[in-house]
């Protein structure tokens, strides 16, 4: 019988969360944008054309959403439990920045096979800013192409942990950071 108590103890609060919560989908151009639920980087708005569904906590909800070529766009929303809410959006172009430029990508895990970071949301950030999320950076005919200049680059991912690191771009050379071992399941 204690047993019983300590499961239902555990279970209740995790049951009572969970009717407190519904979703967010994001909808529109351009599909790669980033979605912020409450300030916190959730994953990408869509995934080869498909939008995602994303939990948040039920009432009113701030969602953001960020392309680092786009303007960003900020909307709070009421969301009910158990329901799915549904932002539509169309991010405004930023001028396209002048040349010279380098490239940075994200090395490691693709050698593994395709699949190995394929799923990765994890956040990509330079300079505190958002710039994409791990497994659309980390292949070899991918990347970002950035000013010379240095910069720190932040990933926050669930495959490969929470790292720093300053990066230094060279105009008309691509720069591969290695990604970490994996975290431990």
């Amino acid at each position: 019988m204690r047993r019983f108590g300590a499961v239902a103890a555990i279970l209740i609060p995790v049951a009572l969360y969970a009717q407190d919560t519904g979703y967010v989908k994001a909808r529109g151009k351009p599909g790669s944008a980033a979605v912020f639920i409450n300030g916190k980087f959730i994953g990408p708005a869509e995934r080869f054309t498909v939008p995602e569904k994303y939990t948040a906590p039920a009432g009113e909800t701030e969602v953001t959403l960020r392309e680092p070529r786009y303007e960003e766009y900020t909307t709070k929303v009421t969301v009910r439990a158990h329901k799915s809410t549904t932002i539509h959006y169309k991010l405004k172009k930023l001028p396209v920045p002048e040349p010279p430029f380098g490239r940075f990508r994200l090395g490691g895990g693709e050698a593994d096979s395709f699949l190995s970071v394929l799923g990765d949301t994890g956040a990509v950030y330079i300079n505190d800013k958002y710039f994409g999320y791990v497994d659309e950076l980390n292949n070899a005919g991918g990347g970002l192409l950035l000013k010379p200049g240095t910069y720190e680059l932040h990933v926050v991912s669930p495959v490969f942990g929470d790292f720093k690191k300053p990066i230094v771009i060279e105009a008309n050379k691509v720069t591969i950071v290695p990604l970490p071992e994996k975290v431990k399941e």
